[in-house]
């Protein structure tokens, strides 16, 4: 075996590359002096006789010349050369293969480009990263991994982007291909042991883990629990002589006790326990008589305002009913899921919609969001506020009240109303909505999974959830549900929009998202939509956030998931 050590000296390129081939020599000298020095270079490599160098060896030894080091899989580009070209590169004469040389060289250079280019891009994408811009950011990079697919930082930069929006599935599935670009990324722990921060994170991680497994273990069915609402009398609680807050006189919620329970709110007071006991057990029994599916009927020359997702945002509530009203027979509103978690308001948030549905049934109408959960409101802080302000028997109360919320509601027969989106089948009639037995944790698949969790996609048909659950389907799966139910829009929340809404699907479906800078980070604005009778034309109203107490978003959270926020 001859070792041959080949320099090559070129405009930008001083690079070392070493040979070793089982010929006593590859040095074949043409009498003609190629045009490129480059190219010279690797007509040096080719030999008089084309068994004696392999043609992998040639390809991989023009790339590692061509291409910088720090880009992965050169492999990639040789593996898409046409096969006459290789064929040429090892049967041809001196002129074929300098004709391919060119040609190599100059795809090389169009990757190098590439490679550039990308590289702006991605700084750009960080930028907007920074600026909380994250799904900017997921655009840019993507745009990065057109150009340099093989680039991991790209894919796990654009996997972090995903979990700021909470498309976990999404996440994982560009944090795998990280892993399978450069399989280091899973090895932080062991290639720094001495991280306090890894530490931390994957202490934290085994814990939760170990804590899923340990409820899942000791979970008792549904069908076999004991509800606690029926061993909560608020009858007998004593409401201390030195309480000053809201009262509600006798068994009716009034409109002065809301409001006055509100502005308690504002300046953070708290509602006593009596009273709170009595506004969720009051709204659990309305909303238990509901069906999975609602018709709201809305009379000509009468209106109903639907609104998005709160997300524990008490002080932009307010601004809403500041803007248009407070609730009333006259100026109902639907709230359309996702009321609390995130947000640290929450408590104020439920309290406030439950106050307004006890006020008056037909004031308030609530439908379900993914959110309301027992596990969402574990991780994203539902759970740790209410231990914190009222204590853990309004955890278990509320996680009971949140399975009676409707799924879905119908405004007079034409417009769909749901928190997520459509389905993975098609057929699905408004009967089958009505027919889902709702009064559970929700499920990991199936009609009321979808309904919670599904998303639209620009692109026709369906395609897999970048949550993890649920689906995306495009806009001929919209067509065809509101043509088998005679229905004309579907309304959904779900997703931040920057305007607070977005229409799509060639108008027939409108995204409503009511948390402005959601979470205190992400600077958009929040809507509501008002229909009015008999038309029923979407008149859609978007504003800003407001200013509230110096208490941040996710104040309750997990410790877990305060690591990533």
């Amino acid at each position: 075996m001859e070792t041959v050590l080949l320099r090559h000296r070129g405009p930008t390129l001083d690079t070392n590359l070493l040979i070793k081939s089982p010929s006593p020599s590859l040095l074949h000298r043409n009498p003609k002096p190629p045009t490129s020095p480059r190219i010279a270079t690797f007509l040096l490599l080719i030999p008089p006789t084309p068994s004696v160098l392999s043609l992998p060896l040639v390809l991989d030894s023009f790339l590692a010349l061509s291409v910088p080091p720090s880009i992965c899989h050169r492999r990639v580009i040789s593996s898409e050369l046409p096969k006459i070209w290789l064929r040429s590169l090892v049967f041809g004469d001196l002129v074929q293969r300098e004709a391919i040389f060119f040609q190599m060289a100059t795809i090389v250079e169009s990757v190098n480009s590439n490679i550039e280019r990308a590289e702006e891009i991605k700084l750009s994408a960080n930028e907007a990263f920074k600026a909380n811009k994250f799904s900017q950011a997921i655009d840019l990079y993507s745009q990065a991994i057109e150009l340099n697919g093989t680039n991991a930082v790209y894919w796990a930069n654009r996997a972090f982007a995903h979990t700021k929006l909470e498309e976990y599935g999404s996440a994982v599935q560009d944090a795998t291909k990280a892993i399978e670009i450069d399989p280091r990324y899973s090895k932080v722990k062991k290639i720094c042991p001495n991280d306090p921060d890894a530490s931390k994170k994957l202490k934290e991680c085994e814990k939760a883990v170990q804590k899923l497994r340990f409820e899942e273990a000791i979970a008792v069915h549904e069908s076999e629990k004991r509800s606690i609402a029926d061993s909560i009398d608020f009858h007998t609680i004593e409401v201390e002589s030195q309480y000053t807050g809201a009262r509600i006189e006798g068994e009716v919620v009034t409109l002065e006790f809301v409001k006055k329970m509100m502005d308690e709110f504002k300046n953070q007071r708290h509602l006593h326990k009596r009273y709170a006991y009595q506004i969720i057990l009051q709204a659990r029994e309305m909303l238990q008589a509901m069906p999975s599916l609602v018709d709201i009927s809305v009379p000509n020359g009468h209106h109903i305002t639907v609104c998005g997702d709160v997300h524990g945002q008490f002080y932009d509530l307010l601004n809403i009913f500041e803007l248009n009203g407070l609730p009333s027979e006259e100026n109902p509103y639907l709230f359309n899921g996702d009321f609390v978690d995130r947000g640290s308001f929450s408590v104020e948030v439920i309290l406030t919609l439950f106050a307004f549905k006890c006020m008056s049934p037909t004031a308030m109408y609530l439908s379900r969001g993914n959110h309301e959960s027992k596990s969402m409101n574990k991780i994203y802080g539902f759970e740790g506020e209410v231990r914190s302000k009222l204590g853990e028997t309004f955890v278990e109360l509320f996680a009971e009240v949140f399975c009676c919320l409707p799924l879905a509601y119908v405004i007079n027969d034409k417009i769909f109303v749901v928190h997520g989106g459509l389905f993975s089948v098609d057929g699905v009639k408004l009967s089958d909505i009505r027919a889902i037995d709702r009064f559970c944790e929700p499920p990991e698949e199936g009609l009321m999974c979808e309904l919670l969790w599904s998303d639209p996609q620009p692109q026709r048909g369906r395609g897999p959830s970048k949550r993890g659950v649920g689906l995306s389907f495009g806009e001929d799966v919209t067509k065809r549900f509101l043509q088998e139910n005679n229905l004309d829009l579907v309304v959904r929340s779900h997703e931040v929009k920057d305007e607070g809404y977005e229409i799509e699907h060639n108008g027939k479906l409108i995204t409503v998202f009511s948390a402005p800078n959601y979470c205190d980070q992400m600077g958009n604005k929040g809507a509501f939509i008002r229909f009015t009778a008999p038309v029923l034309k979407p008149d859609i109203v978007s504003f800003s956030a407001v200013p509230h107490p110096d208490v941040k978003p996710m104040a309750y959270a997990s410790n877990f998931l305060q690591m990533f926020s």
